[in-house]
């Protein structure tokens, strides 16, 4: 899912190569993040310490309630492959799921992989920056949509899709090239990487009891169906 100062969050783009694919992933090798991991006979991997995620909070990006049973939170790249295979799945996890189950949506752009993505992070939070959270999706919906992934999106469809949402799109244009929401994208990054990422798609499922349990990758649909019902009996 730069120089020195990206490299200090983010391993070489060589070691992603060889690290190879995992669950449909673009992997940055092995855990490395100093937490224990699990996995039982069903499949299901579960933390046997505390990640150190950052909590759910009024900032983040959210569909469904923040009080439902499980927030499954996804860092995500708008120009991974897998990342638009997997925003499917989480749609049709919200579908079955309905109330018991909320997605936050956290930027992962990887920027030695995809240039283009950590400026289309930006435009989704100048969207949510004009129209709110509703606008937020709507615009990430549509990134997904236009794109065939690994930097195939032109940069000039992203006033084109603020407008198609209703955005003001001079406001939308003067937003994107302030550079105000930069910072805020490369906080995510940090977090995603404090948080035991490695590559995108990244998730962890968030029960109100119990242990967290991790998305590695592009995990289909069954498979998050399978950690998912285990945590809400």
């Amino acid at each position: 899912m730069d120089q020195e100062q990206s490299n200090k969050f983010l391993l070489p783009l060589a070691i992603v190569v060889a690290g190879g694919l995992v669950a449909g992933a673009v992997y940055f090798g092995g855990d490395t993040s100093g937490k224990s991991l699990t996995t039982r006979p069903d499949g299901t991997v579960v933390t046997t310490t505390e990640i150190d995620i950052a909590p759910v909070s009024d900032k983040d990006h959210i569909l469904g309630s923040r009080n439902a049973k499980v927030v499954i939170v996804e860092y995500s790249d708008t120009e991974c492959p897998f990342c638009k295979v997997f925003h499917a799945t989480m749609k049709q996890v919200l579908s079955t799921y309905g109330t018991d189950v909320a997605w936050v949506y956290r930027h992962f752009p990887i920027a030695q992989l995809h240039a283009k993505a950590t400026k289309e992070a930006e435009a989704t939070e100048c969207a949510a920056e004009l129209g709110g959270n509703q606008a937020f999706w709507k615009y990430i919906d549509q990134v997904f949509e236009l794109t065939n992934s690994n930097d195939s999106l032109d940069a000039a469809e992203l006033p084109k899709i603020a407008q198609f949402i209703g955005l003001d799109v001079t406001a939308f244009n003067s937003c994107l090239s302030s550079g105000r929401h930069t910072a805020a994208v490369s906080a995510s990054i940090e977090e995603a990487v404090k948080a035991g990422a490695r590559g995108t798609p990244y998730s962890v499922i968030i029960p109100k009891r119990g242990d967290k349990v991790v998305v590695n990758g592009a995990e289909p649909f069954e498979m998050v169906k399978a950690k998912l019902d285990l945590l809400l009996k």
